[in-house]
């Protein structure tokens, strides 16, 4: 989590979070513990109220259960984030100063101070928020990159095979967008297996759900985590939400205000939220972010092509990653003490923040 977290929200969903955290165990600013380190209520409450920044207050702001739902799934991050830094300790990868700033430099590169500064305060944070989930960023990817994805191993051998078993999906008609999606419906759907177990009830969470992930994208976050973390997409979300290729033919005929902002797109980009309608009724249907990875001209790829073996490489080593990093954070989970009192406190109430 970056930028992503921060401060504003109504007081009476504070209120009941409030009540909702007196846990026997925890004390009444303690919402979980792992490995003996608290986490705290404030912390929750800081990341909640920035996920919501930025949503039409009248229509979006969570309440009752969708708020205490989306405190449980901040929660189950800072869980997941603390046994990360916890592991990191053990390696010794936590980031450094020099590391932390030099980030940092990149991320304010683009903008002049004052619009760094407006960005710091539309999000409701501090530069020493930012800093410090900065630096608790930097200290999860190290710790990622030494465990999983500097092991991996793709051989030759593996990218020949799959350029053969696949050589048909190199025969281009015509230009093909390499895309990918974070998907969020109104209407719940309990074949939706995301990471996180994520899913939206109504249109009014679909539309808060939508808004923070595109408030973490805006701040760094990786867009294939989050849609396998979050994406309700039955078919993409287990893979980072990668549509694979579309050809530029199917892509006019989708709904003109993906295909304009589509092709619009640079490959790296993302979309803006795009409000999904069905075409008769008009009525909301879901939400999107789309993302152009790449984008290929018409013709035949060879094998010999180095752009050919370097998309099924890399094709082949995301799936191995995100796969074994789903994997290793079940291990660790596994192998922490976790206590979740702000959760213990919800179920004994039968769901309701008291």
């Amino acid at each position: 989590m970056l930028l992503q977290r921060g401060l504003a929200c109504c007081a009476a969903s504070a209120l009941l979070f409030l009540t909702a955290c007196q846990s026997k165990q925890g004390g009444a600013d303690v919402v979980a513990s792992v490995d003996g380190r608290k986490i705290f209520r404030n912390d929750v409450e800081k990341y909640y109220l920035n996920q919501t920044s930025g949503a039409d207050q009248q229509q979006t702001v969570p309440i009752g259960e969708q708020a205490t739902s989306l405190r449980l799934s901040i929660l189950r991050e800072l869980i997941d984030d603390e046994i990360l830094m916890h592991r990191a300790e053990k390696l010794g990868l936590l980031a450094t100063d020099e590391e932390v700033d030099r980030k940092m430099n990149e991320i304010k590169s683009p903008y002049t101070q004052q619009q760094f500064d407006q960005k710091l305060k539309d999000k409701k944070i501090t530069l020493d928020d930012f800093r410090r989930d900065l630096r608790r960023s930097l200290t999860v990817e190290k710790v990622l990159n030494k465990e999983i994805t500097s092991k991996i191993n793709i051989t030759d051998q593996d990218v020949s095979d799959y350029y053969n078993a696949h050589k048909g999906e190199f025969n281009l008609i015509e230009a093909q967008y390499h895309l990918a999606q974070i998907y969020v419906s109104p209407m719940p759907n309990p074949q939706v297996h995301n990471l996180k177990n994520d899913k939206a009830q109504n249109e009014i969470e679909a539309r808060k759900k939508i808004q923070m992930l595109s408030n973490r994208l805006d701040s760094g976050d990786d867009f294939a985590t989050l849609a396998m973390n979050y994406s309700e997409d039955t078919e993409t979300s287990g893979n980072g939400g990668d549509l694979g290729f579309t050809p530029e033919s199917s892509l006019q005929r989708t709904d003109p205000t993906t295909r304009e902002i589509v092709m619009k797109l640079k490959p790296g980009q993302y979309s803006p939220i795009i409000t999904v309608q069905d075409p008769a009724s008009k009525r909301v249907i879901g939400f999107r972010v789309v993302r152009l990875i790449a984008k290929e001209p018409a013709g035949q790829r060879e094998y010999s092509d180095p752009r050919v073996q370097q998309a099924i490489r890399a094709q082949l080593r995301d799936r191995r990653e995100q796969l074994l990093k789903a994997a290793y954070y079940e291990v660790l989970r596994d192998s922490a003490k976790v206590n979740n009192f702000y959760a213990e406190d919800v179920l004994k109430n039968s769901g309701l923040a008291k």
